[in-house]
């Protein structure tokens, strides 16, 4: 079975995931073989002497909106039956960690649509669209913003990406419902400051401990939303 994580990216501004995907663990990760990314440059599929990707909305309105006929050729030239499609945009599902575990783990190619302007045309998201993502409630200048941010966080779940820390994953922030707990490092005093001496004992069982309800607090302090939405979860889910 082919392990390797295809990623295309629709785009109009290409340059912009140049960063991004040459640093760090994308690098790495495409260096390795587990993600091919590509970036497709929307304009390439433009049939006008000016290569215009957007146009006035029918029926007037501020702004100019993405156009079918460009998008559509440009998802059909690297759709396949086990593509998913994802349109970025302020409308979408809000992503969550739990949404980058699903996909990392169920999926073997996504297409990214990132839009620009007032957004697309309906019918690209009637007909081409299997998923609306939001990373948040704002809006961006567009969406390969936001498009990167799904991406890394996606990319770093799939096997062998993360390297020797795999089970690192499963502590952080949002992978067990929790917020991460405090971490420490080297000196252990540093200007009146002391690491916990819980986490000098040698004893798992009490680190662990600790750190549960670290995070338990943490959570409670930060982000009691997220324990109310576990609460309403396991009452429908019983």
């Amino acid at each position: 079975m082919n392990n390797v994580l295809k990623i295309d990216i629709i785009t109009i501004f290409p340059q912009m995931l140049s960063g991004f995907l040459q640093e760090s663990m994308m690098k790495r990760a495409s260096a390795a073989g587990l993600v091919e990314f590509n970036a497709i440059n929307l304009r390439d599929f433009t049939t006008d002497k000016h290569n215009k990707t957007d146009d006035r909305p029918f029926g007037g309105g501020p702004g100019m909106v993405m156009k079918a006929e460009p998008m559509f050729a440009a998802v059909e030239s690297v759709r396949t039956p086990e593509s998913r499609v994802i349109l970025m945009t302020p409308q979408g599902q809000t992503f969550k960690q739990a949404d980058a575990r699903r996909l990392a783990d169920q999926t073997h190619h996504l297409i990214f649509i990132c839009g620009h302007y007032e957004g697309v045309d309906e019918r690209i998201r009637d007909a081409l669209v299997d998923e609306e993502i939001s990373i948040g409630d704002y809006v961006l200048t567009n969406g390969v913003l936001s498009a990167t941010v799904v991406i890394d966080a996606v990319t770093r779940l799939r096997p062998g990406v993360l390297g020797g820390g795999e089970e690192a994953a499963e502590e952080e922030s949002f992978s067990s419902g929790l917020l991460e707990f405090p971490q420490y490092t080297r000196p252990p005093e540093f200007r009146g400051m002391k690491v916990p001496e819980i986490l000098f004992s040698g004893n798992h069982g009490k680190i662990a401990e600790w750190r549960k309800k670290q995070a338990m607090r943490r959570t409670i302090e930060r982000r009691s939303d997220l324990l109310k939405t576990d609460d309403k979860n396991s009452k429908n889910n019983p």
